[in-house]
């Protein structure tokens, strides 16, 4: 199978899954650009912002149009997370790419745990304005370090921190993505890191295409279903990932 395929074939999955949970995309492109297409960690992770910004904003569309995003709470949870995500997004080219690679692993596991569980966490209806901005810094920091959206740790944290109902949490979550993704962006400008637009721009193609799909896949299969298959998915790529770094 021809890296142009592969590069297809794995951005479609991605755009599936940011479209259908709000979450997953990006830790599934992280490994995809590495093992499948020869990135290396750093340009992964470069890349992988990408991917999220662009194919955030298209699946944003999507659920804005459906009237299912709080704006006014994704907008104050993601500012709180700005600033980590840029100072993170710099520190980032200068981690070791073992060291990232065992980060990125550790919280794809997560990811795929939490994923697993039966049910997500409801709305507790009383909002902390101190612990929404330390959500939210945190997301923004994991989000500036590894390339990842972190949709799997915002659909919850809106959820239990700010109140959104689980009806509006997916979309909501989307509009912090990309915002985090591309303050990240911004953060990794300076660094030299060579991107392969042959392979990445189809990739890209794929994933935003697959978003859309994502979007009507959810409105047909059941969410616990679909998060069972990402993350049973997402849990083989944090064991393959973890035993590549250290071995």
């Amino acid at each position: 199978m021809t890296p142009l395929i592969l590069a297809v074939l794995a951005g479609g999955v991605a755009g599936v899954s940011l479209g259908a949970l709000g979450a997953g995309g990006s830790i599934l492109t992280v490994p995809a650009l590495i093992y499948l297409l020869g990135f290396t960690p750093a340009a992964a992770t470069t890349a992988s912002l990408v991917v999220v910004v662009v194919t955030s904003v298209t699946a944003l569309v999507a659920h804005a149009r459906a009237g299912a995003v709080r704006w006014r709470a994704g907008l104050l949870f993601a500012a709180a997370g700005l600033l980590p995500a840029a100072g993170a997004g710099a520190l980032s080219a200068r981690l070791p790419a073992a060291v990232l690679t065992l980060l990125f692993a550790a919280v794809a596991a997560l990811a795929g745990l939490h994923m697993l569980r039966r049910s997500a966490p409801g709305g507790s209806g009383t909002v902390s304005g101190v612990r929404a901005a330390g959500a939210g810094a945190g997301l923004g920091a994991v989000t500036g370090f590894l390339g990842v959206g972190g949709g799997f740790l915002a659909v919850p944290a809106l959820l239990t921190v700010l109140a959104v109902p689980m009806s509006a949490a997916v979309g909501t979550s989307l509009l912090v993505v990309a915002a985090n993704g591309l303050v990240a962006l911004a953060g990794r400008a300076y660094a030299a890191v060579h991107l392969d637009l042959a392979l990445l721009l189809p990739f890209l193609a794929a994933a935003v295409l697959g978003a859309w799909d994502g979007r009507r896949l959810a409105a047909k299969v059941s969410a616990g279903t679909l998060r069972r298959v990402f993350g049973a998915l997402l849990l083989a790529v944090a064991v393959a990932m973890g035993a590549t770094a250290v071995l």
